[in-house]
């Protein structure tokens, strides 16, 4: 599928301002002596300089540095323009105007490599590394107190006091589960054994403990 081509008036526009630009630039310093490829040279320069300023201030990088040169590009711009214009005679300039077309090319050489050579937004210093500083005194008490805290072990609970049991009441209890292991064939345990001697849940615990 075809594009359709739309003229965009505003391109034109500029294109044709640019144009006229160019060509005052080129009778401005080819009236100052400059000829040949020389007088050509010189509207490149500055528009070149207008642009490189121009995309500073649009990136946001070195407003001051940019402003300045986009002012120095502009009024040469339209100094040639106005120039042309029938307020100079250009079959005789006048010799500040021969000054000033013969120091332009160093004026934009300056222009250009500051523009170019200028820290950018995106340039971020280097990181400096950190130095560790050693300390003579002790550390912070509390940092000290808490760290000692957490090395501590945790206590021990406390197991209950042993239950006494009667000699007839283990031999019982032993039968009980030797009874039961072979009926079953696991160890009896502490639950069973309670309920089977009718004693206390400790006591029984304390008997299982000693027939394993």
């Amino acid at each position: 599928m075809r594009t359709p081509f739309r003229l965009d008036f505003v391109l034109v526009q500029a294109v044709i301002a640019g144009a006229l630009s160019f060509a005052h630039l080129h009778d401005i310093a080819y009236a100052a002596g400059q000829d040949g490829w020389k007088a050509w040279a010189y509207p490149v320069s500055v528009d070149l300089l207008l642009v490189a300023a121009w995309r500073r201030l649009r990136t946001g990088q070195t407003p001051r540095l940019a402003w300045s040169w986009f002012l120095v590009a502009l009024v040469a711009s339209l100094g040639a323009n106005v120039a042309t214009a029938g307020f100079l005679d250009l079959d005789q300039p006048p010799a500040w105007l021969r000054f000033l077309v013969a120091g332009w090319p160093a004026l934009a050489f300056l222009g250009g490599t500051l523009l170019a050579h200028a820290p950018g937004a995106d340039e971020q210093p280097e990181p400096v590394p950190a130095v560790e500083i050693e300390r003579d005194g002790p550390a912070d008490p509390q940092s000290v107190d808490t760290a000692t805290v957490r090395e501590e072990p945790a206590p021990v609970p406390e197991l209950p006091p042993a239950v006494a049991v009667p000699g007839a009441l283990l031999a019982q209890a032993r039968k009980i589960a030797d009874s039961h292991r072979a009926t079953t064939g696991e160890q009896i345990d502490a639950d069973t054994l309670s309920a089977r001697l009718r004693v206390p849940a400790p006591m029984a615990a304390a008997i299982a403990s000693q027939l394993a």
